[in-house]
């Protein structure tokens, strides 16, 4: 209980300090630039609070579930020793990361208003319809790329082939892809890097290295969010093509 109690104290300190730059930014600006008075300061303060104490219970739980059980289930499947199942958790925790990820649902449903006003979808079945789709095909590209991570991890390959690859890829794409949904797409790249994917993401990389003894956490365990920024703008500048 102690130690939980001191790592809440730390990230409590860290919160403060990672706050505290914009809180700075936004008075100075608000009241040395446009010299005004800050509008609804009883609210800001309070919605200021709410951030401070949501980051500070976040990163904690970040560091006490979601860190620990990355890195405990990648060790067992190692152990284990099923290339299989590991492959599956691997495409299920990637899908299932960024399909609750809340950046991607803003982005998603901002994407649907934005095709309804282009005369691209009309009705709101088909709105929804879009969002849900457009979720669906970045959440499966991450759930596979996740999968092409893990194995670059078990076979030892050099992620800068991949990331290499991948951008040549996405360029080919690009000449290819409607002009609608391009945008879109680099944008579903940088969705997936949110405050549910990333930790889940790294200690997966990290744990699993860490459990292969020819493996080294600091050159192998880390680059699964690079590959996993890469297949969703692909996804969804194909599915801008077939749709």
């Amino acid at each position: 209980m102690k130690k939980i109690l001191y790592q809440f104290a730390n990230n409590f300190v860290d919160s403060a300090k990672d706050l505290l730059p914009i809180v700075l930014v936004i008075g100075f600006f608000q009241v040395i630039v446009l010299q005004q008075n800050i509008p609804n300061l009883n609210n800001i303060l309070i919605g200021t609070g709410f951030v401070f104490l949501g980051l500070t219970l976040f990163m904690q739980g970040l560091k006490l579930g979601l860190f620990p059980i990355g890195e405990v289930l990648a060790f067992s499947f190692v152990k284990k020793g099923s290339v299989f199942w590991l492959l599956c958790f691997a495409f299920a925790l990637g899908f299932g990361a960024t399909i609750a990820e809340p950046d991607l649902i803003v982005m998603a449903n901002e994407a649907a208003k934005i095709a309804q006003l282009g005369d691209i979808i009309s009705t709101q079945s088909q709105i929804d319809d879009y969002a849900q789709t457009l979720r669906y095909t970045v959440a499966i590209a991450v759930g596979l790329s996740v999968v092409i991570g893990v194995v670059k991890i078990l076979k030892g390959w050099p992620i800068q082939y991949l990331i290499i690859g991948g951008y040549l890829l996405v360029i080919i794409s690009t000449f290819f892809a409607p002009d609608f949904i391009i945008g879109i797409a680099y944008d579903s790249g940088g969705v997936t890097t949110g405050p549910i994917t990333v930790p889940l993401l790294t200690a997966l990389g990290v744990g699993l290295s860490s459990s292969i003894r020819a493996r080294n956490p600091l050159i192998d365990g880390f680059g699964l969010i690079a590959i996993a920024s890469l297949l969703p703008i692909i996804a969804v500048m194909l599915f801008g093509i077939f749709q």
